[in-house]
Formats: C-alpha cells, structure tokens, sequence
C-alpha cells in the first residue's frame, strides 16, 4: 500500500511538471547566467574532493580507479542512431522500434520480454548472475519521442547505450545479474516506468538502476548552459560539456560509482545527490530513473540536462547531425564503466544511515 501511495503521488508530479514545463522554461530564459566553477563551497554537494576543476577530478578518478570494461565503438553507437531516424511517437512507429530492439537483442543471445499496460509496451531481458544473493542491475531508457522529432538525442542516444550495455555485457560473469528495459511512453509522462514498477516483476531483485535520458549534446559557449532555479550548490560554469549524473541521497554509493569509473576521454562528471526523493525539486523528477526513488530503489538518471543546454529539445532539428558525437560516446562509455563496476561487485549501495537520512 505504501509503495501505491507513493507511486501515486510520482503520477501526480509527473503531470504537473509535463504539463507545467513550458511555463517553466520561459522563465528559465529570463535567469541570470550561472557563476562559473570555483573552488570552495561545491566540493561536498557534488560528492568530489579538494579545490579542483571537474577536469581534474575526472582524470585522477580515472588514475585511481581503473575500471576493467569494455570499449564502446563510437560508429555501433551511430548505427543505432541511424536505424532510429524517424519519429517515434505513433503505435506503428513504437512498433518499429520494439522490432529493431528485440532483433537486436535476440542476435546477441538475449530473451526480449514484453511487458503490457493500458497505453503502451515495455520491452526488457535479464541474464543470470554468478551470485544468486548479489541481485541485479537495471540499465534502461525511454524509446517514444514527441510529435514531429525524430528524437536523435531524446531518446536515441539512451537506447543506443542500452543496446551496447546488452551487447557487450551479455555474456560477461559476474556476481550481479544483468537487466536492460526500454520504456513507452516517457513523453507522456512517465507511463512506461510507472508501468514498469508497478508490474508483477522481480523489482526486489534489483540493487541499482541506470536510467539515460540525452546524453548526446554539447555546448561549448559561455551562456549555453542554464540550471533549474533553487539548485542547492554553486552551478559547475556556464558551458554545457559535462555530463550529470543524479541520484537520490539514500544509495550514495551509486553515485560514486560514476566519479570513481571516469576513464580518459569520458567528459567531466558531475554528480548530484537528491534529499527526500525530489519532492522539493520537481524538476528532477522529469525522467524514468523517478518511480524507482518511490518503489524505495536506488536510481541514477545519466544525462545531457535536456533542454537546460540543447536547443534541439522536442524539434525536428534532433537528428544525428547536431549530436557531438565525441561526448556521445564518451557518455556512453562512462555507462558501461559503472555498469561493469556494479555488476562485478556485491558491495551494498544503500547509503549509511547517517548520509541517507540527511
């Protein structure tokens, strides 16, 4: 009962920020511009250490930290961008995708499943663990896009990711099972996820969950970047090449997953730990990574910040041709170096008491 009136009250922030979001963004165009980075005062909000640039953090992560994982090939990223050059909003067109995803699957030795509700249809697959007690980890993205985008980077880019985490992890052992899931309906706010968690599957199986939502565009000119006003630390500058990573305060771990698995040639990361599920920052709910925090799961959403940095958001202008191809793959990559870490690890990723309950 609890996690109903949970989910319920996600539902209900899910629309009203959907429907609210463009009232919102005008306001967002009429903010000042945010300060640059600057040493002191964001270290401890972000989860990163010392008076460094985010740079220089990804880089000594990537030296203390080495990560066994795979290499994602920026051109089988591209090839999936190109298989999904079309609007993906009609039931037909939905179809198309469920086609090309579970061909794909399927090729690489993966079982698809369908899962049904009212509107929709999620697609998603698991592979067993080595450790029946170690759980499993949950890599997923939404496929629809609005009316008139082929949504290039919203949401092709999150797929093309999933694909590869499938791909090139399938057949990896490791103590945590594997689960990859493509979400319906995520433009209509959230009704593929909340179908999803409020389902008959194993949810309490999952230990963390990696949900991708634009990771395919860069901005490298001051101004380009805007953040969601009342955002509780100094914004990271006013260029848009970085990638974020948003978590909720009760698994912690999951988020230094990302700090600590930051190779060279990944952009800068910057991580932010969410209190009390979101419910003071509805803007951070916009994603599939939300009815997780309300089914009590650990979540991270992996993302661009959308139409915070890209111009492209919900156009028909978000094709291949506008994605910076470089940061795609370096995000992308990032993915499949948490993920392998989480998959090969049994460690909790529930934060302490005392963190979790800040």
């Amino acid at each position: 009962m609890r996690k109903r009136i949970w989910l319920g009250l996600l539902m209900i922030l899910a629309v009203v920020t959907v429907t609210g979001w463009n009232w919102y963004s005008q306001q967002m165009q009429s903010a000042a511009p945010p300060a640059e980075v600057t040493a002191a005062g964001e270290s401890q909000a972000w989860g990163q250490n010392g008076n460094d640039t985010m740079a220089n953090i990804t880089r000594k992560a990537a030296a203390e930290s080495p990560v066994n994982a795979p290499a994602v090939p920026q051109e089988q990223l591209l090839s999936h961008i190109k298989a999904l050059d079309f609007e993906r909003y009609t039931q037909y067109d939905r179809q198309r995708v469920r086609d090309y995803i579970s061909q794909s699957l399927t090729a690489w030795g993966w079982t698809p499943q369908l899962q049904e509700f009212d509107t929709g249809i999620n697609l998603w697959a698991q592979r067993a663990g080595t450790d029946k007690d170690a759980g499993a980890i949950l890599v997923a993205a939404h496929y629809d896009t609005v009316a008139g985008s082929p949504g290039a980077d919203d949401n092709a880019t999150g797929v093309a990711t999933v694909l590869e985490v499938a791909r090139l992890l399938g057949d990896r052992k490791t103590p945590r099972a594997l689960w990859v899931a493509f979400f319906d309906e995520e433009e209509l706010g959230l009704r593929g996820s909340l179908a999803f968690n409020s389902g008959n599957l194993p949810l309490k199986d999952l230990r963390g969950v990696i949900v991708m939502d634009m990771i395919g565009f860069a901005c490298h000119t001051s101004g380009c970047q805007q953040y969601p006003k009342g955002l509780p630390i100094t914004p990271p500058g006013d260029k848009g090449d970085f990638v974020a990573v948003v978590g909720d305060m009760e698994h912690l771990p999951l988020l230094k997953t990302f700090e600590r698995n930051a190779t060279p040639g990944v952009p800068p990361i910057v991580t932010l730990p969410v209190p009390l599920k979101g419910v003071m920052m509805p803007d951070v709910l916009r994603s599939d990574h939300a009815p997780f925090w309300y089914s009590g799961i650990g979540a991270v959403l992996v993302t661009d910040t959308a139409n915070l940095r890209t111009p492209h958001y919900h156009q028909a202008s978000d094709r291949l041709a506008t994605l910076d191809r470089d940061f795609f793959a370096g995000s992308a990559q990032l993915v499949v170096n948490a993920t392998t870490a989480l998959l090969e690890s049994t460690e909790s990723l529930a934060s302490p008491p005392a963190a979790g309950s800040q």
